[in-house]
């Protein structure tokens, strides 16, 4: 019981230490693209942290595994180099008895990983995708900053608002230009002004419309004289739909509940990605296990690159066979038979060696 509570304490304590590290870098990368989508008006800045709070388990529903598999190398590596694990096999400690000491820590990350993929991940992203689709987040404008003329893409096109209420998706003193479509015979380009101005969103389609109160269209080519002066008193403009880099796929933001109810290829490609996520963290602990053995000439981190590349490896697999049980041209099968097959794979490196050895000295 002493040796199995060491263990487990020292891969556990490896797993949270490089868990910590990897979800810090992890953070930081996407801290700073949110922080630039924020600053360029794809993001609206007030829900910035809390969008980084909800991705959360998005990322440790992936770290957790990856931790724990570099945990494992970097325990039992130091076991080998100090050449604690020739005294423990001296005193009867095999293969087999290492694989059950092992898989105990690697089944509580698994039930922990199970949690937040089935469970606490599809709420964070329900209410990222809440957040991100608010009308007063002024989602797909370019009018985050008042009182400042904005491009808004790659077309040419610039907003501004004079005043804007955050709260109410209100906008004041609007200005939109709109250039014209150089590919085209008409080449229109186009002037609004407006008192006033908010964010609608259709609720049939999603889209989202702007509409302006009390104000001025001015249309024409630069250059004629043949422009066309129109006064509204409320008009509507669509606007172009970007897709934020906080943004996931809908599928990623229902319920185990819904996905177990639905006949949808994509939804059942969630699902079984979700248990796959769990039921993978076993699995990558054997690897691990059986990658770990090392002496203290080799070092204890001689086989982390290459096993880090079978860890992706696995992973790489797995989500691009989610991508084809999603687009129908696979069977779900073939998610567990890839499990299956690295399972296999773990056995074999981690018991085959003795084996050999045994019939050769046979």
């Amino acid at each position: 019981m002493r040796l199995r509570g060491y263990l487990a304490s020292d891969v556990l304590g490896h797993t949270l230490a490089v868990s910590s590290v990897l979800l810090a870098i992890i953070l930081t990368g996407r801290f700073v693209k949110y922080l630039a989508e924020a600053a360029s008006g794809k993001l609206a800045a007030e829900i910035l942290l809390p969008v980084m709070f909800y991705r959360l388990p998005g990322f440790l529903e992936l770290l957790l595994p990856l931790g724990l598999f570099i945990g494992i190398l970097m325990s039992y590596g130091r076991l080998y180099v100090e050449s604690e694990m020739v005294i423990l096999s001296a005193c009867g400690v095999g293969p087999a008895k290492l694989a059950r000491f092992t898989l105990a820590p690697a089944l509580l990350v698994m039930l922990v990983v199970a949690s937040l993929s089935l469970f606490v991940t599809p709420q964070g992203v329900a209410r990222t995708e809440a957040l991100l689709n608010a009308p007063q987040a002024l989602q797909g404008l370019q009018l985050l900053a008042a009182g400042r003329f904005q491009p808004r893409g790659d077309e040419g096109a610039v907003t501004y608002a004079g005043d804007i209420d955050p709260d109410a998706g209100a906008l004041k003193q609007v200005f939109l230009y709109s250039p014209g479509d150089s590919d085209s015979a008409s080449d229109v380009a186009g002037v609004t002004v407006a008192q006033s101005g908010s964010v609608v969103v259709d609720e049939t389609t999603g889209a989202r419309y702007l509409e302006l109160s009390d104000g001025y269209r001015f249309s024409g080519t630069p250059g004629r004289a043949d422009y066309r002066v129109v006064q509204f008193e409320q008009f509507g403009q669509l606007l172009p739909d970007r897709p934020s880099l906080a943004r996931s796929e809908p599928v990623d933001a229902k319920s185990t509940l819904e996905l177990l109810d639905s006949q949808n290829a994509e939804d059942t490609a969630a699902l079984h990605w979700r248990i796959s996520v769990a039921l993978m963290v076993p699995i990558v602990a054997l690897l691990a296990l059986s990658l770990s053995k090392t002496n203290h000439r080799r070092g204890r981190y001689i086989k982390l690159a290459p096993a880090l590349l079978l860890h992706l490896g696995y992973l790489f697999a797995l989500a691009s066979i989610r991508t084809s049980v999603a687009e129908g041209d696979a069977a779900v099968s073939q998610i567990y038979l890839l499990h299956l097959g690295f399972f296999a794979l773990a056995l074999a490196m981690l018991f085959g060696p003795d084996r050999i050895r045994r019939l050769r000295g046979s």
